[in-house]
């Protein structure tokens, strides 16, 4: 997002320009950093782009959020896998490094989307922090062009194609066998080197400095790189923050128009009900871990360079102060805003129409420390590259009313902010 805020929504009928209001903190900064939004201190100039700029993916971990930047080094500890629930086997791979005599340990990596795939997540030798990007000034600095590299583009599906599995889950959910499904394809691109990873993750960082941008390893030679506006789930202390994201139309270069689809949005009968059934979801999923939960009654609007999204943000006080964020995390994911309704119907209507292995495409990526704090954001608006091809990604939310010509056109929209950032002419 290059100034990511929410917008308030107007009352239908209402001619009056959706009016902007500050985007809230998901939680409290840790003691010395500068809050987002808030003039830094001369000891906050240039901290974070530095960590940016330290980055190097043979090894190293980079997260940045709208609380903090994070950039690890090295890994001390992997999470195994196993047949014991993800958060368990990460507090005892953390609880471990505290016996060992190491302090404030933390795990940072990717979950995939299928459950029971290996995730990657790994406790660096070193961590290093800062305030977050958007509290920088330097990050206002334009980052160097991409290389001019011959990229060849090959789309999976076709677009054709992608639309015609659009119109079949349409059909078969007028035909009442499920109520949405998030249908994605990708685009490969390849190119005649491999590219430069830290100025790509520096581009997407610069773009989106008030979102949530990272590069972390997916696996053997595979790294995971996006900027991602969607927070799955944070938590710190006693407080939880939840900010599901459905219903997207894409931004225009023309503000009236601009402004116009923004409203439009906020309008948009099939939107609205595709947000709701997101949010109804995570409201469900949540209730039982949590001693009070915030769910303001209608979505406000959220800006990232490229698109317009129905956003709520959901707040709740746990009933366990132990629980982990990766715990709470978990028994959300994956929400109907990646997956759909009922979730189990709609992974397996993914697996029949999608062509591809997600991996961990629509899984999670983020952080979280031995006393159950943590952020973990919805992979998307991410690539993973290998060798000198990376592998593009983009979903729509499918409902019975959705066209598959607009939602071929909204993926192409999604797209955008990657192709841009390797050089790339859509």
């Amino acid at each position: 997002m290059t100034t990511a805020q929410h917008v308030t929504a107007r009352p239908s009928g209402s001619d009056a320009i959706p009016e902007a209001i500050p985007e809230a903190m998901p939680e409290a900064v840790p003691a010395g950093t500068a809050a987002a939004g808030t003039a830094p201190g001369p000891d906050t100039v240039g901290a974070a782009t530095a960590l940016l700029e330290a980055y190097d993916h043979r090894d190293a971990r980079f997260f940045a959020s709208p609380t903090r930047t994070l950039l690890a080094h090295g890994v001390r500890a992997e999470v195994p896998h196993g047949d014991t629930p993800l958060h368990r086997r990460v507090t005892e791979t953390l609880d471990a490094q505290l016996l060992d005599g190491h302090e404030n340990p933390v795990v940072i990596g990717a979950v995939p989307f299928l459950p029971g795939v290996p995730a990657a997540l790994a406790v660096p030798r070193a961590v290093r922090s800062a305030p977050p990007l958007a509290a920088d000034p330097l990050t206002v600095l334009p980052a160097a062009p991409p290389a001019a590299l011959d990229w060849d583009v090959r789309p999976v599906p076709a677009p054709e194609g992608y639309a015609a599995a659009v119109a079949t889950a349409v059909e078969r959910m007028k035909r009442g066998e499920f109520g949405k499904v998030v249908l994605s394809r990708t685009l490969e691109l390849t190119a005649p080197q491999e590219p430069d990873l830290p100025g790509l993750l520096r581009r997407l960082a610069r773009r989106d400095p008030s979102g949530y941008t990272f590069a972390v390893p997916s696996g053997p030679g595979r790294t995971l790189l996006g900027a991602s506006p969607e927070l799955l789930l944070s938590k710190r202390g006693g407080r939880i923050v939840t900010n599901p994201l459905a219903g997207s139309t894409p931004r225009s270069a023309d503000l009236a128009e601009d402004v116009r689809r923004a409203a439009a949005l906020l309008e948009s009968e099939k939107d609205l009900y595709e947000h709701a059934m997101v949010v109804d979801a995570i409201r469900d999923a949540l209730a039982p871990y949590c001693h009070t939960m915030e769910v303001p009654e209608r979505p406000t609007l959220v800006r990232t360079a490229a698109m317009w999204h129905l956003s709520t943000t959901i707040t709740a006080e746990p009933a366990d102060p132990g629980v982990s964020a990766l715990e709470l995390a978990c028994a959300l994911h994956p929400t109907p805003a990646i997956c759909g309704t009922p979730a189990d119907t709609a992974r397996e209507v993914i697996g029949e129409l999608e062509p591809f292995d997600r991996g961990v495409y629509t899984g999670m990526v983020g952080w979280g420390d031995a006393n159950g704090d943590g952020e973990w954001v919805v992979t998307i608006r991410c690539a993973e590259a290998e060798g000198r091809m990376l592998r593009l990604f983009a979903g729509a939310g499918i409902v019975e009313q959705s066209d598959p010509a607009a939602e071929t056109a909204e993926t192409a929209a999604k797209f955008r902010t990657f192709l841009q950032a390797v050089g790339v002419e859509q």
